[in-house]
């Protein structure tokens, strides 16, 4: 399987993330650092919580909407959004805008506008690249998007590190022109992949009671619901790097030296992510291979547990060289952990109820997200260590909910096997 053998839509995405993905690197990363510097840590905190909320709720409507209109139509109307909304935010901070504190709130209201077309594009782009792919590609297909991925974080992050303080605007009109690029193709050159079977004029769809009744068999799965909340807990780990982390980096690290370089808590944070992106790319097939020699539960427990006390030391800490050390722990343990997780997981859902089952977990990073959010504003009254405390005890109760759960599952893998045989 080679690249060229993809479909037209797959190429496109892949290439358009990559450009897209990059210059967002540079600036979304960085948001929190930037509101908290003009309208204060606890507004700060409350604006990102919302947004957050507003893109998880439009999430169910866009995948419902999807299936009902296309996904082309919805992506094309999703883009076109995201365009208008990173212009206007390119505007406000431009030099026509001299308050910093009105630019601060254009620009969070069209980071709103964002996380809304994110909630609209995502479960159709999701949904068509499926639609063009086969069992037998998809998981090279999965694995370039994944590789993009992290290249495009690789190269934003560290970018941005050095760019955003000085050059705002001109990384706002980057993403303006990248935005620009992706509608465009979406327009003129994605290719519908599904056609809506249309209904009568004379039923009338109940969004809400269809919703309701995909999603409430999922609820009643505990050992699914447990398992999802124990990986909400341990993913926020990570999230707060860009969140509280970024903020207490930014305000209390001392400026260091590493190598020939005098490096802030803003570089610091752009070097720490890119770290993690260039480590995840490195090291993934070797730990993929290591880890196949030895138990899931094992590897899973393991790697959680050195995840985990990474992302713990990263955010008490203000050593150049420590957080360097021990963003490779974090790292090691995310590859170790991930993979198996995702095997687990799959395990999990009915054949009958897949769909459902996964856009639960897809409310996992939102949840994460809220938790992460929620930290800038809490960090603002507690000091580091407490909010260090806090965060190891959101670790404890996650592992403790993978050890409930891991152990049944295992027991479910091996009746299945037995079945089988």
């Amino acid at each position: 399987m080679r690249f060229r053998d993809f479909h037209p839509n797959i190429k496109i995405r892949i290439i358009e993330s990559l450009i897209s993905g990059s210059i967002g690197g540079m600036i979304y990363p960085f948001m929190a650092i930037y509101l908290a510097d003009r309208v204060g840590e606890t507004l700060t905190g409350i604006l990102l919580i919302v947004n957050i909320f507003v893109g998880f709720i439009v999430g169910f409507y866009g995948g419902y909407y999807a299936d009902l209109m296309g996904r082309k139509k919805i992506m094309a109307y999703a883009e076109s959004l995201r365009f208008a909304g990173i212009l206007v935010m390119a505007i406000a901070n431009s030099p026509l805008v001299s308050s910093n504190t009105l630019a601060a709130y254009i620009t969070i209201g069209m980071m709103m506008v964002n996380s809304i077309c994110w909630g609209l594009a995502g479960p159709a782009s999701q949904a068509m690249l499926i639609d063009v792919s086969t069992p037998e590609n998809r998981k090279f297909m999965y694995g370039i998007t994944y590789w993009t991925s992290n290249l495009s974080i690789a190269i934003g992050g560290l970018l941005g590190g050095f760019l955003f303080k000085n050059y705002l605007f001109e990384l706002f009109l980057g993403l303006t022109g990248a935005s620009l690029l992706s509608a465009l193709l979406v327009i003129f050159f994605i290719k519908e992949t599904y056609t809506p079977v249309k209904r009568e004029k004379k039923v009338k769809p109940n969004v809400i009671k269809d919703m309701f009744s995909n999603y409430k068999t999922v609820f009643k799965d505990s050992i699914f619901i447990k398992f999802t909340i124990g990986y909400l807990l341990i993913l926020s780990l990570e999230f707060h790097l860009t969140n509280y982390i970024s903020v207490k980096l930014s305000k209390h690290m001392p400026a260091q030296d590493l190598f020939q370089f005098h490096i802030d808590g803003v570089q610091m944070l752009g070097i720490l992510r890119t770290e993690n992106t260039v480590l995840v790319v490195l090291l993934a097939v070797f730990i993929s291979k290591l880890i196949n020699r030895y138990k899931d539960r094992n590897v899973l427990y393991i790697g959680l547990i050195t995840y985990s006390i990474g992302y713990l030391v990263i955010s008490y800490s203000s050593s150049v060289w420590l957080l360097l050390s021990v963003m490779i722990l974090a790292t090691i343990g995310e590859l170790m952990y991930v993979p198996v997780k995702q095997a687990y997981m799959a395990e999990i859902p009915p054949e009958d109820s897949r769909s459902a089952y996964m856009a639960v977990s897809g409310m996992i990073y939102n949840g994460a997200m809220v938790i992460a959010a929620s930290s800038i504003t809490l960090g603002h009254y507690l000091s580091p260590l407490s909010m260090t405390t806090i965060f190891a005890v959101c670790a404890i109760i996650g592992f403790l909910l993978f050890k409930s759960t891991v152990p049944l599952l295992d027991k479910n893998r091996e009746q299945m096997k037995k079945a089988t045989a």
